[in-house]
């Protein structure tokens, strides 16, 4: 039986690598479009079919972009120095130097102290705790890039622990007491600051490169700008609306403060190394913040936060080395850089976004942006990794929405914060999806159903009170 699931699993792979491939194929294949270069539709094909496959995994997603890389330069698509110009890209490594970082919050117990102390102050109502919780994935996230690693490696285990104290377990049925909804409200949270901070998600360094590719620079202090004030009010409405829409059965948690204090008196003092990932961290965000005035590059400055916890021995290069998401992320994110920017050098994007423009033509620019996040917000449905979503569609989108008239900047930052905020969709929308579903906490009808509402209230944040800040500090 054990080498019949093996035949089984293995006969899954080739089918679903043949899926890939046979589309790419048919691309290739179909007549050229007019005004469109064949080269530009090969890697067409060859960039869809790695989608594909992204999206399929018939292998782990860098093995699936190296088999495209391969074939970009085995069909003579692209020179080999072209396939592997990605890989030079500064903005991708500040993605992964950052996964660097992020190490040192879960290494020092940095990120679990800080979630207790929230606790141990707010913690007395559900709703309070619940806002505790949040609040420090907040505080953690601009160093944190993988929301995967946020979710599941700090605040997931907090949340067990809390739930479980509370008899709140889906093995017996008393789930509802309070971990559904501490479960739903942190994957809400975590999806809402990943939205506020340019290096709070592997997808949002991705879209900043793509959007260079089309002439729009974004910092990391103009993104957490434009996101602050639709991030701070999402962050406060969406726990309160889920907490009516799906209120726990146990309102008042008294203990939470006295098992947050344990926990903390377990963990002891401050310890020498947590103390340098704090003045690491400062250093960081003051940098990052002031990176437009002190013109210090957003990479440079997670290079000398890197070093300084090298330095202080707050990791060790061995952590560095068996940081397997940051060199995963490194391969699959230069691959797929490389050809939405070859894409966009060989003229298919601007192609694609006249044709698409003229469809719309006529419509105000308000409209066509609004019709835009539509589409790019439901498409996700189909979509298991937000930053493939981002990948196959974000260059698309904006050179449509410029080509329709809308403010370049207002359109790549929409594009940007939307890239995060249309994981409320499906429980398998982005990496804390499946690991937080798969808690038992929540069932997938309830799953959907509060996601398709809450998605709605998203459009109403932010691009209702979202407009009027971004007319206040002038996108538009």
């Amino acid at each position: 039986m054990e080498n019949d699931c093996k035949k089984s699993l293995f006969s899954n792979m080739y089918l679903k690598l043949f899926i890939a491939f046979a589309v790419g194929a048919v691309i290739w294949f179909l007549p050229c479009p007019s005004g469109v270069k064949p080269s530009a539709w090969h890697m067409l094909a060859i960039f869809i079919g790695t989608i594909v496959g992204c999206i399929l995994k018939p292998l782990p997603i860098g093995a699936v972009a190296v088999i495209g890389l391969t074939l970009s330069t085995f069909t003579n698509t692209t020179k080999i120095d072209t396939a592997l110009s990605g890989f030079s890209e500064s903005s991708i490594w500040l993605i992964v130097i950052a996964f660097f970082i992020s190490r040192g919050f879960i290494k020092t117990g940095l990120g679990s102290r800080i979630a207790y102390q929230f606790v141990k102050a707010f913690g007395k109502k559900t709703l309070g705790l619940c806002y505790s919780i949040i609040f420090c994935d907040l505080v953690i996230a601009p160093a944190t890039p993988s929301n995967t690693a946020r979710a599941g490696g700090i605040i997931y285990p907090i949340i067990k622990s809390l739930s479980e104290a509370f008899g709140s377990r889906p093995e017996d049925g008393t789930e509802r007491k309070i971990g559904s909804f501490l479960i739903f409200s942190e994957f809400h949270g975590d999806a809402i600051t990943a939205a506020m901070f340019l290096t709070a998600m592997a997808g949002n360094p991705l879209a900043q490169t793509l959007a260079k590719g089309l002439n729009v620079n974004i910092t990391w202090f103009g993104w957490f700008l434009a996101a602050l004030v639709p991030g701070v009010v999402s962050l406060i409405l969406i726990p309160f609306i889920i907490y009516k829409l799906y209120p726990p059965e146990v309102k008042d948690t008294p203990n939470a403060p006295e098992i947050a204090k344990t926990a903390l008196s377990e963990m002891g003092p401050l310890k020498k190394q947590e103390k340098f990932m704090i003045l690491v961290f400062i250093v960081i965000l003051i940098l990052w913040v002031t990176g437009s005035f002190t013109h210090i590059n957003a990479t440079l400055t997670a290079l000398i936060g890197l070093s300084l916890l090298l330095i202080f021995k707050v990791i060790d290069w061995n952590d560095v080395k068996s940081e397997k998401g940051a060199w995963d992320t490194l391969v699959w994110f230069s691959v797929l850089v490389m050809m939405a920017n070859e894409l966009n050098k060989l003229g298919l994007i601007k192609w694609f976004s006249s044709l698409v423009a003229n469809g719309v033509h006529g419509f105000s620019w308000p409209i066509i942006l609004f019709i835009l996040l539509l589409a790019y917000f439901y498409i996700h449905y189909i979509f298991a990794s937000a930053t493939a979503h981002v990948s196959a569609m974000y260059s698309a989108f904006l050179g449509v929405a410029i080509a329709g008239g809308v403010p370049p900047m207002l359109a790549a930052l929409t594009l940007g914060f939307f890239g995060n905020l249309f994981s409320s969709t499906t429980h398998y929308s982005n990496g804390p999806a499946p690991l937080l579903f798969g808690s038992g906490y929540v069932n997938q009808n309830k799953w959907w159903s509060l996601n398709f509402i809450l998605g709605i209230v998203y459009f109403v944040i932010w691009l209702g009170l979202g407009s009027i800040w971004w007319k206040i500090i002038g996108l538009y």
